[in-house]
């Protein structure tokens, strides 16, 4: 818990007053947009091939709940869902490549998230619907970079962003800071994430996260926030 003590002794939950605070904001439902991010069987499913790295925090969380949670509570309250999918691993994506990264080159190696095959399908209780909007897939760990998702937030007038799913460090935290360059009210979700181990949650939520993002705030917190509008 992060609080302050008082001259009495006392000590507040300053975390969680500042996220009731910030859960008043407002959300409106044609400025509010919900980005799902990579929410793969490789990610999230048991025989995934990523599962089990990201099993421990996800656990913890209760990621998976959450998810289902802050997405329908989207689509309830007239919330654009954005799916923003990492591309899918096919052979010789990246052939020629001079500089390819290290997460790239781990992907190709691990073939994760494989095009046409069950690790590069949804997770089955994340399936798209009519309603959401499917982003171009991204190369490296940012939503933005060469795809159309910021066409998209601005063709729908979006101003408000939400970012879940996989990874909390990685391309949660690059498409939200890219997002917040671009203009966006950037807002994460500490339990609709999860890293690979708890130092990594920790830095993406409490040492990076307040250097950009407008709002972190718990699934609780998002969805009060969504039904109040």
């Amino acid at each position: 818990m992060s609080g302050r003590r008082t001259k009495e002794g006392a000590v507040f939950d300053t975390t969680a007053i500042r996220e009731s605070i910030l859960a008043l904001d407002d959300y409106v439902a044609n400025r509010t947009a919900l980005l799902l991010v990579d929410p793969y069987n490789d990610f999230l499913s048991d025989g995934g091939k990523l599962w089990p790295s990201v099993r421990p925090v996800a656990e913890q969380v209760d990621l998976l709940p959450h998810l289902c949670a802050i997405v329908e509570a989207a689509r309830r309250t007239g919330v654009v869902v954005f799916y923003v999918p990492h591309r899918r691993w096919r052979e010789g994506n990246y052939d020629g490549w001079r500089h390819p990264g290290p997460w790239q080159i781990l992907t190709d190696r691990g073939s994760f998230f494989a095009d046409g095959m069950w690790g590069g399908d949804w997770h089955p209780d994340l399936a798209p619907q009519p309603s959401d909007v499917m982003i171009k897939q991204h190369w490296g760990q940012n939503g933005f970079a060469n795809t159309d998702l910021d066409f998209q937030l601005k063709q729908r007038g979006i101003e408000k962003i939400i970012l879940v799913g996989l990874v909390a460090n990685t391309c949660i935290e690059s498409t939200a800071r890219f997002g917040a360059e671009l203009g966006y009210h950037v807002t994460l979700v500490r339990d609709a994430t999860a890293a690979f181990s708890p130092e990594a949650m920790h830095a993406a939520h409490e040492i990076n996260a307040p250097t950009f993002a407008h709002a972190v705030l718990t699934t609780e917190g998002v969805i009060a926030a969504l039904e109040a509008n």
